[in-house]
C-alpha cells in the first residue's frame, strides 16, 4: 500500500528546528517529498539526518535560503521543482519574534524583520506556488499563525501585528482560491516548547504543546477530505502553563 502523501511535494519553511522540523518529518513519514527550507545549513543537515535516522524513505531536500529575500525564495521554488517536482503543499512556518519590548522602546529594525519574516514571506511564497496549484486544481497552503494573531499582548506589538496580518491574508486567500480545490488553512498554536520562547520561571514548560502536536494537526489538514477545508485551527495546551 502506498503511503498517504506519496504523490505530494511539500515546502516547509523554518524546517531547521522546532515546529518546522517536526512538520517536515511528519510529512516525510507519510511518503511526501519534502523540501526543508531555513537559513541555517547545520540545522537543515540535522533535519535530514533525523529523517534518515527515523528510516524515512521519501526524499528530504535541504534548501538554504533567507525567507526575507524575494530572490532567495524564487530560486528556492525553482530548485525544488527541478529536484522534487511541483510543490503541492506549502507550510509557512518560519518566524521571528523580537524580545518583548514596548512600542516606544522597540527597534524599527526589529519591526521590519518581524513583518518581513512572519507576514511578507508567506505572502510571497504563496504567490510563487499558486500558479502550479491553480493549474492542477489542488494543493494546500498552511500558515502557522500563533494565538498572537487573535490577541495582542503588551510588549509584542510587532509580532501580533504580523500574525494578525497573516490571519487576514489566510482568510482572503481562501476566498480567492477555494473553488479551485486549494486548501488554505491557518493553524494558531498557543505556547509550544521551542527555542522561540525564552526561559520564564512564571510558566511551566512541561504543560506546553510540543512541536509534534502542531505537526500532527498540519498532517490532518493535508490528509483531510478534498470536500472540506479546516480554515482556522486554534491549538491550545490542555493545561494552562501559567497556573
Amino acid at each position: 500500500m502506498k503511503p498517504p502523501l506519496h504523490d505530494q511535494v511539500a515546502l516547509v519553511t523554518g524546517a531547521g528546528r522546532g515546529i518546522g522540523r517536526a512538520i517536515a518529518l511528519r510529512f516525510a513519514h507519510a511518503g511526501c517529498r519534502v523540501a526543508a527550507l531555513a537559513r541555517s545549513e547545520p540545522e537543515l543537515a540535522e533535519t535530514v539526518r533525523a529523517a534518515a535516522a527515523d528510516g524515512v524513505s521519501a526524499p528530504v531536500l535541504a534548501v538554504s535560503a533567507d525567507v526575507t529575500s524575494d530572490d532567495d525564495l524564487a530560486v528556492a521554488v525553482r530548485r525544488i521543482a527541478d529536484r522534487l517536482g511541483r510543490i503541492t503543499i506549502l507550510v509557512n512556518n518560519a518566524g521571528f519574534a523580537p524580545p518583548r519590548t514596548s512600542v516606544l522602546k522597540s527597534a524599527l529594525a526589529d519591526w521590519d524583520r518581524t513583518l518581513a519574516t512572519c507576514l511578507r514571506a508567506p505572502m510571497v511564497l504563496a504567490r510563487l506556488v499558486l500558479p502550479d496549484m491553480l493549474a492542477q486544481g489542488s494543493g494546500a497552503i498552511l500558515n502557522i499563525v500563533s494565538v498572537a494573531g487573535k490577541r495582542g499582548r503588551a510588549g509584542e506589538a510587532a509580532y501580533a501585528a504580523a500574525k494578525f496580518g497573516l490571519l487576514g491574508f489566510t482568510q482572503s486567500l481562501f476566498d480567492e482560491v477555494r473553488n479551485h480545490g486549494i486548501k488554505i488553512t491557518a493553524i494558531l498554536p498557543g505556547l509550544v516548547d521551542t527555542a522561540l520562547i525564552p526561559p520564564n520561571k512564571r510558566v511551566d514548560r512541561a504543560k506546553f504543546l510540543q512541536a509534534c502536536d502542531v505537526a500532527e494537526v498540519a498532517y490532518d489538514v493535508v490528509a483531510s477530505s478534498a470536500r472540506a477545508c479546516p480554515t482556522e485551527i486554534v491549538l491550545e495546551p490542555q493545561h494552562d502553563p501559567e497556573v
